[in-house]
């Protein structure tokens, strides 16, 4: 593959990263629920805010890599550690969005507010997952573990996707209960309410409606593989 087509695969999947990572700052300026794959760094960084959301997320990604070679072993291919760099590139966007809404000091101040920050880091949410994959660039390790999950336990993507957005926030649940005796956050920062099931529902909808509009703007210039 040229040099050239290289750049626009990863400049196209670097835009999608971006993307997703605004819809995670968003959601966490709703104060109403954010996404399950972020709820874990997002609990850990409320109890030990030296670390920044975005450290405990490739952090967490760091302990997904390690799972899947134990989960595939001798069948774990050497290019599946892209997903090593793509977890600190996410990772550092993420606090960059988080930083960029920080600055917005202005506070959902309504319901209707928080539900509508919501829907917007659903789209943008849906948008950057589709520019990820058309530009086949970036493999976030999220993704990818359920993946390997679904291909070992020879279930399907969805049902598997669906358990493991479950456990995270399952996970968090508990850890926000034994570290400040809430199930939804620290008191002051949501992270598991309406907002997180928003997301965790209407995303892969929303995906149905925008990957056309995305593949009419961005496939064209997507190389072809020969």
């Amino acid at each position: 593959m040229k040099i050239k087509d290289i750049l626009i695969r990863y400049g196209i999947s670097t835009l999608g990263l971006v993307i997703v990572a605004l819809g995670v700052g968003v959601s966490i300026k709703s104060n109403l629920g954010i996404a399950p794959p972020s709820c874990p760094p997002t609990i850990l960084n409320l109890k030990w805010t030296a670390l920044s959301v975005g450290t405990f997320t490739w952090m967490m990604h760091l302990v997904f890599i390690l799972l899947q070679f134990v989960l595939l072993r001798k069948k774990f291919k050497l290019s599946y550690l892209m997903q090593i760099p793509a977890a600190f590139v996410f990772g550092y966007l993420c606090d960059g969005a988080i930083w960029l809404f920080d600055a917005i000091n202005a506070p959902a101040t309504s319901y209707g507010i928080q539900i509508l920050l919501s829907l917007v880091a659903v789209v943008l949410t849906a948008v950057g997952i589709k520019l990820e994959v058309l530009g086949q660039g970036w493999i976030l390790a999220g993704d990818m573990t359920t993946a390997v999950l679904s291909n070992v336990t020879h279930t399907s993507f969805s049902t598997v996707k669906v358990i493991f957005d479950l456990a995270m926030v399952a996970v968090t649940a508990v850890f926000a209960w034994a570290a400040f005796g809430l199930l939804t956050g620290n008191g002051s920062t949501v992270v598991i309410r309406e907002g997180t099931l928003i997301l965790a529902l209407l995303t892969g909808l929303c995906m149905r409606l925008t990957d056309p509009l995305i593949d009419k703007l961005f496939g064209s210039l997507v190389p072809r593989h020969e």
